[in-house]
């Protein structure tokens, strides 16, 4: 398993240095601040040091423009656990494509990813966003990758000394569960 220092390390010292981003062990809630008057550089806290929530917020920050990258949390809303069915299916729509990204970087840094829902109020079709996930992946694949996705991939890779992830290392289970090894 990966470990958030580890990945800190890596995106701090490669993309973070470039466009002077650090990735920063937060606390309870996630959170992207722009530099300002008090910090010369922007922040990505991921949240209680877990490497699966770093992998997750650095989806965001791959996948957010130049305009964006200027504003808190890069302008997007976020309603917590306790959506209701509507909420949760804007959720999903906004979320497929960074969490195909997490899981692409997961897979080059040899993390382990599971699609997260994030709601524990209502019941929630799992599976179905899942197969969403992958289909953002495999659109990425076809159309391309973010710049800086591609990069931080490359950079994981390099660092943990992978391969980068091809799009056949990605499958679902039956039941709808991520595929934790490259063979199916």
């Amino acid at each position: 398993m990966v470990h958030a220092d580890e990945l800190m390390r890596v995106f701090n010292a490669t993309l973070g240095a470039q466009y002077r981003t650090r990735l920063v062990r937060g606390t309870d809630e996630p959170l992207y601040l722009p530099a300002d008057e008090h910090c010369p550089y922007h922040r990505i806290y991921f949240a209680h040091g877990f490497a699966a929530s770093a992998l997750h917020e650095l989806a965001h920050w791959c996948q957010a423009g130049p305009a964006r990258r200027q504003q808190v949390d890069y302008g997007y809303w976020y309603h917590p656990d306790g959506r209701d069915a509507e909420a949760q299916a804007r959720f999903e729509q906004v979320e497929a494509q960074p969490q195909a990204i997490e899981w692409m970087l997961s897979r080059a840094c040899g993390h382990r990813f599971d699609v997260s829902a994030d709601n524990l109020s209502i019941e929630v079709d799992r599976g179905a966003f899942a197969r969403t996930v992958l289909m953002a992946v495999h659109q990425y694949y076809q159309r391309g990758l973010p710049p800086r996705a591609a990069a931080l991939m490359a950079a994981f890779g390099d660092h943990f000394g992978r391969p980068l992830p091809r799009i056949q290392d990605f499958a679902l289970r039956e039941d709808g569960r991520v595929c934790t090894g490259t063979h199916h």
